[in-house]
């Protein structure tokens, strides 16, 4: 049945495809349009987007055609459709009609008299028709008889032309050809046996190329008057070689089509003498070089495409020539050499109507133009198909481009435009779709923006760029609007509830912008809402019961805000079509019956974060193709039901991490066979570690027990986490070779490091730290060249850190922390590490100096050797670690490998004032130094005080001597600094006391003298971080210095110690003055009355009375 016919004899002649009523969704595929013998293609009613393709015109044999009831964005055919018919004329193509002729006069005659005379005319013709098709049927059905009644011979030379006729038309048929009856030029088949020599044709496909009559031959289209050649028509044929120069005596040749092939070298200069020639096609057909100029001898050509990423071109003057020019495609080819002048040469095709310049590297815009001939432009595509190569045109768009009133798609999408978007694009009268995503400098006030008519715009996509402000009450009067992309913005403000007057909307997308307040109810009134993505915005109050409404509703995202209250059945109640939910990261509460059915059958559900607990949600029994399931950190505290392994056969991505759940797992666990991640890490899982054929396994923090599996990670596992369980045993030595990451760490694996860890070439991570393996680091393990993180730390491990070490140059992390390893430090370490970042040996029994080749660890933000052997002193080259010379910044982050969304938490514990502290969120962040604990000796490098962003600073129980450094204020940002237990002399510097980020001091137990400055800072240090140093007196010690009565009330601002320094002899000089000028102005006040009675004896009365009031009045505010 097809359309309501039954096909039985013709059965086996039909083709047909009908995927109609179903929930297909995407592009409709290029690919289709290979089906050349595809009769009837029925996709209505499903979710297919994007544009109907322009070779569907391939389909020839097509009867029916049905799209109708999708989301497709253009359903008119161009030029291009209709090309390499030749008696075909009218509209959309150049050749008009005969009574077309005529452009004014009785053609165009008004409404009222053409319907008049069509209504006459055509009820002639019916008459006509009907007597006509009664005689030919009555001829037809005597015929035979006639001829056996003349003679019965001819009846078998009759019977004979009617069977060789209907075998070559039903071979036409099934083949896919087209029927002629016309029989091609002799000289044109030369020509085309010619072209075939010179083809490789791997697949046969030219197999029908034979016999007299080139216009049966496949792809082939003949004149039907003369019989010459005119179309070549060979895409997708896997064609390849060379072309021969033959072709061009092909003089009638108007459509050529070598798309999608595999021919080698340049595009022959030759293609410039089919002067005849309307449509070429070479796009993607394996030529490389550059485009020959001379193709603009092709004066009548209306449709050219090159569109290939191995193409270029060095300037558009030859484009001028092509006058006739409709539609134009050079997506890929490189335009990087062409400059500004592209815009001028096109300008100067006035019938141009597509322009395909997408991914070409073009660079700047002409703002204006002097004359303007895009007049008749209707799709403008400069966009990025894909990221690796773009047009950049750093430039604001221009001016002329919102007056081309015939444009109706634009996408210059990823192209590095600046400024902001012009408010001419709403006027466009016929305007339907406009993508500028991915333009990350170019902004607008969606305030305004939105205010335009917009008056046929279906299609908008302006995400990635920098829309801000809030969403207008008129951005509801784009009624004709079906998708919408905003995301990744700068929007703000609430959801207007206009939104629900988008009633045509299929597809609506306002993620990770700053969005807040309720979702508006009204998003119940988009009855054909397909897809809605709100996540990432800080949306509160509920989800609106009025979702449940959207029965097209097909993904929903709303992760990643401040929703909360409660989730019921209401919400999903007509929601049969949704296949993705996602929920995650709100306080969302699932309030749902047991024995709930859900209308829907998910794909993806993502409800992490939400409350569906404590029991394990029984609703889920009744979802059958599930393939990607988040449940994590959701109050969970059942064990997996077993019914749950009997629906989890469909599942690829499992995520229940982070919740209560316990008891013992099947073994194996029943997943699909093409699962990728398995996440159930952060629970009281027990009993042995499941097999599992995944790429990522993450099972970290339960209480697994027994042996790492011998054959674990042997196929597909890229990820492995066992870390925080209760393993026991060795690591097997046939551990996975695909690994990329491997995390064994704190279990009670023993054992030695097997040498075949060497063979897992891929390590980026390896962490075994926290366990009791014991033996040598092998030497295998210097194979492992991609390694960017190693934890060997807190395990038992012994020898010398192995030569084969000497090549890690993406190595951030080493820690060997904890361990029994001896030697000295390697002197290449600052050669085979130029990657390292943390370098953590404390508390092993290395020996010797500190080697001076640590000054090339460029990017060295964590040193830790303390708890050594380590003697000599310490190197002023620590004053060229560069990392630690300035402040650091949070992008440098990169502590950590991931597989999808799966990544491991590097950690590492630094020691400060005597505690131990774990780092995890701002390791990046830390700068710290700790050598304490060795056998060092000398000064303290004046040039360590360079390194200003240093935080912590640990020098303490060596043997260091000498004074603190007077300019150690300048490590301006030190968290910690420890020197106790040291031999340290001579005052505390004053400028300690602006160290205003200092929280943890220790300078005890050393010879210090002195006055402590103490004042800024340090009075928030008590007396223990000065203890034991017996020369040091002031707060907050009880011990007060000498002179401290002799200066009742003064600033403590000098210290005292057995000699005087300069600043000592400058309070002395002070002192001096200040008693000096004390007893001048003692003796000024007591003779000065004496002098006013000796000037003038009435000038005493007055002073006199004076003083009284003064005394008066100071005695009575007293009182």
């Amino acid at each position: 049945m097809l359309h309501g016919l039954t096909y039985t004899r013709t059965l086996s002649l039909l083709t047909s495809i009908d995927l109609s009523g179903n929930n297909s969704s995407g592009e409709l595929p290029e690919a289709i349009t290979k089906l050349v013998g595809l009769e009837a293609l029925n996709l209505p009613r499903n979710h297919i987007s994007g544009h109907i393709p322009k070779s569907i015109s391939e389909l020839r044999q097509l009867l029916s055609l049905d799209l109708s009831g999708n989301m497709l964005s253009d359903v008119t055919f161009n030029a291009s459709s209709f090309a390499g018919n030749p008696s075909l004329c009218g509209d959309t193509l150049a050749v008009k009609c005969p009574k077309d002729s005529n452009n004014g006069g009785d053609n165009y005659l008004d409404g009222g008299e053409k319907a008049d005379q069509a209504n006459n005319g055509k009820g002639f013709i019916d008459k006509w028709f009907y007597m006509s098709v009664g005689v030919g049927f009555a001829v037809g059905l005597l015929l035979p008889y006639l001829v056996f009644a003349m003679k019965r011979s001819w009846g078998g030379v009759y019977f004979a032309l009617v069977d060789e006729t209907a075998y070559r038309l039903s071979r036409e048929l099934v083949c896919g050809g087209t029927a002629q009856l016309v029989h091609c030029n002799t000289a044109d088949r030369e020509v085309l046996l010619d072209f075939k020599m010179g083809l490789e044709d791997s697949e046969n496909r030219l197999s029908s190329w034979h016999g007299s009559n080139c216009c049966h031959w496949w792809g082939i289209a003949c004149d039907n008057v003369t019989g010459a050649v005119i179309t070549i028509n060979l895409p997708n044929l896997n064609l390849g070689w060379q072309i021969k120069p033959s072709l061009t005596k092909l003089k009638s040749l108007t459509y050529l089509d070598l798309s999608s092939n595999t021919f080698n070298g340049s595009i022959p200069d030759f293609f410039s003498f089919l002067e005849n020639l309307q449509y070429l096609n070479l796009s993607h057909a394996g030529f490389s070089g550059a485009i020959p100029p001379n193709l603009g001898n092709l004066s009548s050509l209306q449709f050219l495409d090159v569109s290939s990423s191995s193409l270029n071109v060095d300037n558009f003057e030859w484009l001028t020539a092509l006058v006739s020019l409709k539609y134009l495609s050079m997506n890929f080819v490189d335009l990087s050499k062409v400059g500004i002048g592209w815009v001028v040469a096109l300008n100067k095709l006035p019938f141009l109507v597509e322009l395909h310049l997408a991914g070409c590297r073009l660079s700047n815009f002409i703002y204006s133009l002097p004359s303007f001939n895009f007049s008749s432009l209707a799709v403008l595509d400069l966009g990025c198909h894909f990221a690796y190569k773009c047009n950049n045109f750093y430039s604001k768009l221009p001016n002329w481009l919102q007056n081309v009133s015939s444009l109706v798609s634009v996408d210059i999408s990823h192209s590095n435009l600046r400024g902001r978007i012009p408010l001419g694009f709403s006027e466009l009268p016929n305007l339907k779709s406009l993508d500028l995503h991915g333009n990350e400098n170019l902004s607008a006030s969606c305030s305004q923006l939105f205010h335009g008519s917009w008056k046929k715009i279906e299609i908008l996509d302006f995400s990635s760029t920098k829309l801000h402000g809030r969403l207008p009450t008129s951005f509801g009067n784009m009624t004709s609007l079906f998708f919408i992309d905003l995301s990744w913005n700068g929007i703000k403000g609430e959801i207007p509830n206009s939104l629900g007057h988008l009633k045509n909307l299929t597809h609506l997308y306002l993620d990770h912008n700053l969005l807040q307040g309720p979702i508006p109810a009204s998003i119940g009134n988009l009855k054909h809402l397909a897809y809605l993505g709100l996540s990432l915005n800080k949306l509160n109050g509920t989800l609106p019961e009025s979702l449940g409404l959207l029965s097209e509703l097909y993904y929903l995202d709303v992760s990643v805000n401040e929703l909360t209250g409660v989730i019921s059945e209401a919400h999903f109640l007509m929601l049969s079509k949704l296949k993705y939910l996602l929920l995650s990261t709100n306080s969302l509460i699932f309030n749902i019956s047991s024995n709930w059915v859900p209308p829907f059958q998910i794909l993806q559900l993502d409800i992490g974060s939400c409350h569906l607990g404590p029991s394990f949600p029984i609703w889920l029994r009744s979802q059958k193709e599930i393939y990607a399931l988040h449940l994590s950190n959701c109050s969970i505290s059942d064990p997996i039901p077993n019914w749950f392994w009997g629906i989890s056969g469909s599942i690829r991505l499992l995520d229940v991490s982070s919740n209560h759940l316990e008891g013992h797992l099947p073994n194996p666990l029943n997943l699909s066979p093409i699962a990728e991640v398995v996440d159930l890490s952060n629970n009281h899982f027990e009993g042995t570690i499941p097999l599992l054929d995944v790429s990522a396994l993450e099972l970290s923090n339960n209480q697994f027990s027994g042996p790492v599996p011998k054959n674990i990670g042997q196929n597909r596992l890229i990820f492995l986490s066992l870390s925080g369980n209760q393993l026991t045993g060795a690591i097997p030595t046939s551990i996975g070779s695909n690994l990329e990451l491997l995390d064994l760490s704190r279990n009670n694996l023993t054992g030695s490091i097997p040498s075949s860890i060497g063979n897992c070439v891929e390590l980026e991570v390896l962490d075994l730290r926290n366990n009791n393996l014991s033996g040598g680091i092998p030497r295998a393990m210097g194979e492992l060249r991609g390694l960017s993180t190693l934890h060997l730390g807190k395990n038992r491990l012994s020898g010398e850190i192995p030569s084969s070490f000497q090549h890690f140059p993406y190595l951030e992390t080493l820690d060997f922390a904890n361990n029994m390893l001896t030697g000295t430090i390697p002197p290449w370490i600052g050669e085979a590490f130029p990657s390292l970042r943390i370098l953590s040996l404390r508390s092993n029994k290395f020996f010797g100096e500190i080697p001076l080749a640590i000054l090339n660890l460029c990017s060295l933000q964590i040193l830790d050797l303390a708890e050594n052997q380590l003697n000599g002193s310490i190197p002023a080259t620590f004053g060229g670690l560069k990392a630690m010379n300035h402040l650091q910044n949070v992008s440098n982050s990169l502590f950590y490998d991931s597989y999808k969304e799966y990544t491991y938490q590097q950690y590492i514990y630094v020691i400060k004032n005597g505690l131990e502290l774990q780092y995890t969120k701002t390791l990046a962040l830390l700068t710290s130094i700790d050598i304490s604990g060795n056998n060092l000796y000398g000064e303290i490098p004046k040039e360590i005080t360079k390194l200003v962003g240093l935080e912590v600073l640990n020098l303490s129980r060596n043997h260091i001597s000498g004074q603190i450094p007077e300019n150690i204020s300048e490590l301006r940002q030190l968290l910690s600094l420890d020197l106790a237990s040291n031999r340290l002399s001579g005052p505390i510097p004053q400028s300690m006391s602006s160290l205003t980020f200092l929280g943890s001091l220790n300078v005890s137990n050393n010879n210090l003298s002195g006055r402590i400055p103490f004042q800024g800072q340090m009075t928030t240090f008590s007396s223990s971080s000065f203890a034991g140093n017996s020369g040091l007196c002031g707060d907050p010690l009880a011990l007060k210095c000498s002179d401290d009565d002799s200066i009742n009330g003064r600033s403590n601002d000098g210290s005292h110690g057995e000699g005087k320094d300069e600043a000592d002899e400058g309070n002395v000089f002070i002192d001096k003055w200040f008693y000096l000028t004390v007893g001048l102005g003692f003796a000024v006040g007591l003779l000065l009355p004496y002098l006013i009675f000796s000037i003038k004896r009435s000038w005493g009365g007055v002073y006199f009375a004076f003083v009284e009031m003064i005394v008066f009045r100071l005695s009575s505010s007293k009182n």
